[in-house]
């Protein structure tokens, strides 16, 4: 019984962890810069370090300037999959 108890914590720390470590885990929404997209807007998005996956029921909302590198965004996602990502605001991102 010790042995599974250690491993149930473990795994509980281990979970713990890489959601305190990747915000895009831990929440529903944040802001940042894109740091990267593919050539079309299906696939992964990494933002501001985060990765999300754009699907084709994405929505794509380019309202304050075009989705390009360096670009400040703000995404709606569950789990890393992106719901919304739309274009803020660069003041929003901070420098």
């Amino acid at each position: 019984m010790k042995i599974r108890t250690l491993f149930s914590t473990l795994s509980f720390l281990t979970a713990s962890t890489l959601l305190m470590s990747n915000p895009v885990l831990a929440g529903s929404e944040f802001k940042g810069r894109i740091d990267s997209r593919p050539a079309g807007n299906l696939g992964i998005w990494t933002i501001s370090g985060q990765q999300v996956e754009v699907t084709e029921k994405t929505d794509i909302d380019p309202d304050q300037g075009p989705l390009v590198v360096g670009a400040c965004v703000e995404v709606e996602h569950k789990k890393g999959v992106a719901s919304e990502i739309e274009t803020i605001k660069p003041e929003k991102c901070g420098k």
